[in-house]
């Protein structure tokens, strides 16, 4: 029938004339067609608003009532679409299209069908705003409505609500619901012929849903876009075919043929709904999960002339409805398996929902916890009514402590959390919570806090243990030096006296001195390995320059090599490199590795210092080519004292010289290393950090020494020494004796010395620490506050050799800090700098 009509109207618009046509039968084909497109148009889920050409509402479907919440008596004749639009996103389109349009748009109901009134397809998200203000997004599809002569009448504006999709059978209850009014409503429109076509093609090309009208025989009559894609037939192919050829429908389950709509429809007149779980069955084969409706169409009669089959895709749907069932499935296996006790309540504090944990910690069932309020499983109840208003009012709660009370008596102590959760729209919804035992926990910190008051008087007793064994070493240190300082002291001046020793006289001297040093040395490692263990050794980081240590330690043990006759070869640097360290420490470790690949090294062997580096660090290595050791010696290398089988061998060592050099270097930031081999050598390294850019103290050199100064200098210098020790006192003296131009002055306590400074106002001042009376530091200090002799440099000698001493003399104010024994080059180069500033001064 919708045939006929079509090719009336073209014969009409072809020939430019009136066509005699019987009044019935143009009376019969347009009710027919009507009937079909109010069908159509009302059973989808669209909102469908028509307006005159100025924008006012002349028809609101019963889909466009749903949506907006307006009834169309409302509207009709009284707002344009824009009324009910966001008046920002209207006059936002109206900017935009002014821009792309390049005219200027009025922002209102023209901005909405500007488009559509050009010609152009328009198809837009827009929000629409329900009578009760609240809001939803729509997918708005705009037509001009035009008459024969192509003038526009009026707009057609379909718009589907964008909003998550609705569970499958509310869909459907809904579809059957839209269909039946918008039938009624349809059936009271009377367009023309020619817009009822336009509309209808409108329609069937705009909305979201499948359409498939049949006659009363149940042949199809029309497919629209949407039916054609998914039941695989076009229009052409499928008009005149039975209904139930084109629409082949199954049952998902059974798959066994499902009956089609169409037929009860037809026979009984009523809106009628597809099963649960159908699936449509393509012409190739293919399927997908349908959902929706069939309507009947009647004439204006009320006969039932056909039927209108509207339905939908719902594949993706059943796919997320799987989804969510799934992922509910999981969120509750996770809730089942927490170790915690968990549940929610409402902003009222009433259980909504526990997990088992719950239930074994009350001793109740989820039945029985529902619905009863959360303060009634604990024995404090306002403790815990009050943490879930703390919830509430800070959003969450951490640690809150609770007792919870079980059916039968039993209280666990449990730590309490959580949180407040909203809905979508951020409405409260209430609070989740975790409880979690801590009755085990709160007995493991009481064990906890008494091990920690234990490790506490532990730790005071070892600090304490470690006092005195620090002042033991410094005692000892002191005590050591004194007479070390007598020995090597005179021993020295015996080497170099006059007249010269015989050669025996040097051999046993030199073993004097060697045996002096040695034992020096290990007084020093002892103190050092004591310092770092308690964690008071502090380095100077500075930028060391690796070529100026490792030319001073060449020249420290050069004489050594030469007397076993080791070949030295030491590297080359084409630039300077520095690192970042401790000077002094450095060169102890590098003397320390070099002098152990002299002494262990085979005879005629050789030596060789190699530098590596990355922009960040700088390796130094030291081959030698000794025995070698095996790998079970090197896992003992650098424990203290462990000589590896060497105690009676020929070399003299500690044991600890190793122990003393790894510490240092990592306390610098570093690290050492070892790799041997048996019968080829061994092979030490140090890496420490490399510093790119040092910034060096400028060093006034002094062109002469003390010896050439004073032989210039036609003026006298007088020195004051201050020692109790007659040892010392005499050896200071025989040394400044070799001096012509200084003359030495003498005090055995403090105030003597003090009291001699202020009577002859010395070039230069000596002094003791430990002296009696007094200390040489009060003594320094008293100088220091006198201005006839606050000028004078005081130099300190003691056997105060721990680096804190050292640090607290240099604190003090004396110029240089000398430790005993003595080292007469050191001696004479202190004094040489100590005149030249008296010098300037006077």
């Amino acid at each position: 029938m919708l045939d006929k009509i079509f090719n009336l109207a073209n014969r009409k618009s072809a020939i430019g004339s009136t066509v005699n046509i019987n009044e019935d039968l143009r009376q019969d084909t347009l009710l027919n067609t009507g009937a079909l497109q109010n069908a159509i148009f009302n059973s989808a889920n669209f909102s469908s608003i028509a307006t005159d050409a100025k924008g006012v509402i002349q028809i609101f479907n019963v889909g466009a009532e749903r949506m907006l919440g307006y009834a169309a008596a409302d509207v009709l004749n009284k707002i344009t679409p824009a009324d009910i639009s966001d008046p920002q996103e209207v006059i936002a389109r109206a900017q935009a299209l002014s821009a792309e349009l390049g005219t200027q748009i009025t922002p209102g109901f023209e901005a909405l069908v500007f488009k559509a009134s050009r010609g152009i397809e328009d198809i837009y998200e827009l929000t629409y705003i329900r009578r009760d203000g609240s809001r939803f997004p729509a997918v708005v599809s705009v037509t001009a409505l035009r008459d024969a002569q192509n003038t526009i009448i009026g707009y057609l504006l379909i718009g589907t609500d964008n909003t998550a999709r609705k569970q499958v059978e509310a869909e459907r209850q809904r579809l059957l619901e839209i269909q039946e009014e918008t039938h009624k409503q349809l059936q009271r429109t009377n367009l023309t012929l020619q817009v009822s076509e336009e509309k209808l093609a409108v329609t069937l090309n705009s909305i979201g849903d499948a359409v498939i009208a049949t006659d009363a025989e149940a042949r199809v009559t029309l497919l629209n876009p949407l039916a054609q894609k998914l039941t695989g037939w076009t229009q052409a192919e499928s008009a005149g075919r039975p209904v139930d050829e084109i629409f082949h429908i199954i049952n998902k389950e059974t798959r066994l043929h499902s009956v089609i709509p169409v037929m009860a429809t037809l026979a009984h007149g009523t809106v009628q709904g597809l099963a649960n779980h159908t699936v449509l069955v393509a012409r190739d084969g293919g399927e997908c999960d349908i959902a929706d409706s069939c309507a009947p169409i009647r004439d204006r009669d009320g006969e039932v002339i056909g039927a209108v089959l509207v339905f939908r895709d719902v594949t993706g749907e059943y796919a997320a409805q799987q989804a969510l069932s799934d992922q509910q499935f999981y969120t509750r296996s996770l809730i089942e398996s927490n170790i915690d006790a968990l549940m929610t309540t409402d902003p009222f504090g009433i259980i909504t929902d526990v997990n088992r944990q719950m239930e074994a910690l009350t001793g109740c069932t989820r039945d029985e916890l529902i619905g009863a309020p959360f303060k009634n499983n604990f024995t404090d109840p306002e403790r815990a009514e009050a943490a879930i208003k703390l919830v509430l009012g800070e959003k969450k709660v951490t640690n809150y402590e609770l007792t919870a009370r079980a059916r039968d008596g039993k209280e666990t102590v449990v730590s309490y959390n959580a949180t407040t959760f909203f809905d979508r729209n951020g409405k409260l919804q209430g609070v989740f919570a975790a409880a979690r035992d801590i009755t085990e926990r709160i007995i493991l910190d009481k064990v906890l806090q008494d091990n920690n008051a234990e490790l506490e008087s532990a730790k005071f007793m070892a600090e304490k243990a470690n006092l005195a064994k620090s002042n033991f070493l410094s005692n000892m240190s002191h005590e050591l030096r004194t007479p070390l300082n007598a020995i090597l002291g005179f021993t020295q001046l015996l080497e170099g006296g006059k007249p010269p020793p015989t050669p025996s006289q040097v051999v046993r001297l030199q073993q004097i001195i060697k045996a002096g040093w040695y034992l020096l040395e290990l007084i020093n490692q002892i103190l050092d390995l004591a310092l770092i263990e308690s964690g008071r050794l502090s380095l100077s980081r500075e930028p060391v320059s690796l070529t100026d240590v490792l030319h001073e330690c060449q020249g420290m043990i050069e004489s050594q090599a030469q007397q076993r006759g080791i070949k030295l070869a030491f590297p080359h640097f084409d630039t300077p490199c520095f690192v970042s360290a401790d000077r002094t420490r450095v060169k102890q470790v590098l003397v320390n590795l070099l002098t152990n690949a002299i002494k262990y090294n085979s005879k005629q062997g050789t030596v060789e210092v190699k530098c590596t580096g990355t922009p960040e660090r700088i390796r130094i290595t030291i081959r030698d080519s000794g025995a070698g050791l095996p790998p079970e010696k090197l896992l003992q290398l650098f424990q203290p004292f462990n000589r590896l089988g060497q105690e009676k061998g020929s070399e003299e060592g500690t044991g600890i010289g190793l122990v003393v050099a790894k510490q240092l270097v990592e306390l610098m930031g570093g690290a050492i290393g070892v790799s041997s081999t048996v019968g080829v050598g061994s092979e030490f390294w140090i890496e420490l950090i490399r510093d790119m850019t040092p910034q060096l103290d400028a060093v006034n050199a002094l062109t002469t020494d003390f010896l050439l100064q004073a032989k210039g200098d036609a003026a006298m210098h007088t020195l004051l020494y201050v020692e109790d020790n007659p040892a010392n006192l005499m050896l200071v003296e025989q040394i400044i004796a070799e001096q012509p131009h200084v003359h030495m002055l003498s005090a055995r306590d403090g105030s003597l010395g003090i009291a001699l400074a202020r009577a002859r106002l010395p070039d230069l001042i000596l002094m003791d620490i430990n002296l009696p009376g007094i200390s040489g530091i009060e003594a320094m200090n008293i100088l220091r506050n006198d201005p006839a002799t606050m000028h004078i440099p005081v130099i300190a000698i003691s056997a105060n050799a721990m680096l804190r001493d050292i640090e607290k003399g240099l604190e003090a104010g004396f110029f240089r800090y000398l430790t005993k024994p003595i080292k007469i080059n050191e001696l004479l180069s202190a004094l040489d700098d100590a005149l030249k500033i008296a010098g300037n001064v006077h």
